[in-house]
């Protein structure tokens, strides 16, 4: 699919990697609808951002754990545009969650949005393109769900259940819908991240050194444009899945 002159939804899109998504898309003359659920003005940014490579964008609220606020988004977005031919799953928290545990709120919240959140937007999103017999959908996974670390029980359950529904939805909505997940390593620490730290995980990759929003962002891209790829899970982490040190 060329990604001229196409809608694309993406959501977390106001900032971080998402924003990186974007602006990617934006630069190749997609239309965005930029989702947030509590940064608006960092949404309202990113919006003036993408403006400026001569496209449209809408900026759309949601909490993803809400069914009838994902419905309404996508419905806005129709008004707007009058379809949605690409679809990105980015929006990701990242919570701590301790095993075992007696507090379930980061759990709940956590695979709310990871698991239900996508599955909800490609639920009202995946319409849209069978009627239109094209689309593409890529889902933002993440290194937890290959490799487990302590305290992300929630992210790494929601992100391995991301990886699957890729799987699952590309036999779904095939041959007129595309489905494919990225897979990004480290490309952009948390913010004050010590730098000891950060040049630790850099060492871990076998290019020894972090990526950018920008790579993951030209994967997804890459899975947009790519007609002959679907259920692919594509992963750019320099390395780091590879284990050498």
């Amino acid at each position: 699919m060329d990604p001229k002159g196409r809608v694309a939804l993406v959501t977390g899109g106001a900032h971080r990697v998402g924003k990186a998504i974007v602006l990617a898309l934006a630069r190749a003359g997609t239309s965005v609808v930029i989702h947030y659920n509590t940064s608006a003005d960092a949404a309202r940014a990113t919006e003036a951002e993408a403006r400026a490579w001569g496209v449209d964008a809408l900026v759309a609220q949601a909490d993803l754990a809400q069914h009838a606020q994902v419905k309404a988004m996508a419905n806005a977005a129709v008004a707007r545009f009058g379809t949605i031919d690409i679809l990105v799953n980015s929006a990701s928290p990242f919570d701590q969650t301790p095993f075992p545990t007696d507090d379930l709120s980061s759990w709940q919240r956590v695979i709310d949005a990871l698991v239900n959140g996508a599955f909800y937007v490609t639920n009202a999103v995946a319409p849209l393109m069978l009627k239109a017999q094209r689309g593409a959908i890529v889902n933002i996974a993440d290194m937890l769900a290959l490799i487990p670390r302590r305290n992300f029980a929630a992210h790494g359950v929601g992100k391995s259940a991301l990886v699957a529904m890729t799987r699952q939805f590309a036999l779904e909505l095939a041959p007129q819908v595309r489905v494919n997940a990225v897979v990004p390593g480290p490309v952009l620490p948390p913010p004050n991240y010590p730098p000891e730290r950060i040049a630790l995980i850099a060492s871990r990759t076998v290019l020894k050194r972090w990526g950018t929003p920008e790579d993951v962002a030209d994967a997804v891209l890459y899975l947009v444009r790519a007609e002959y790829v679907t259920g692919e899970v594509l992963t750019v982490d320099g390395g780091e899945h590879l284990g050498s040190s």
